[in-house]
């Protein structure tokens, strides 16, 4: 096997959901803010340019992005499903499912390891009464655990 036959693994995209949060009804911009992506498309070569930014927005709106609104991001800048979803899936601060209002993003990469990621991420386990990954029950906060957030000092 030469190295151009290497076996790459196939990403599944979710299945079209019989019961989306959003309605077609729901899925549209306001004016102010087609503007405001016609504003950063004019900053790109190619319209797909702004996809972080309209993602952003499109989270900022529905609080998450479930993946009839990564199609309607996706929609709005002529790209496929799949280009929209592989961006919005590569980047942790896009949210894929409902969030608490506050979200903790703790980081416990190896250098806050040394300098007590998980003690934190532990003392906010136990006060909040959730683990990592969960949401308390009255949807205030949402404890994550994140890689490097580049915030160490």
């Amino acid at each position: 096997m030469s190295s151009f036959d290497v076996q790459r693994p196939i990403v599944e995209l979710p299945d079209q959901d019989p019961d989306p949060d959003f309605s077609d009804d729901e899925l549209v911009w306001t004016d102010a803010e087609k503007e405001q992506i016609e504003a950063w498309k004019a900053q790109y070569p190619e319209d797909q340019g702004a996809i972080m930014k309209v993602l952003w927005l499109a989270q900022e709106k529905f609080g998450y992005l479930p993946p009839e609104v990564i199609k309607f991001c996706g929609d709005t800048l002529d790209m496929t499903f799949s280009q929209a979803y592989g961006v919005a899936t590569f980047y942790h601060q896009y949210y894929k499912e409902e969030k608490g209002t506050f979200v903790l993003d703790v980081c416990t990469c190896f250098t806050c390891q040394v300098c007590g990621g998980y003690d934190i991420l532990h003392y906010l386990e136990e006060k909040l009464g959730i683990h990592a990954g969960e949401t308390t029950d009255d949807g205030m906060f949402t404890l994550q655990e994140a890689e490097c957030l580049g915030c160490c000092g």
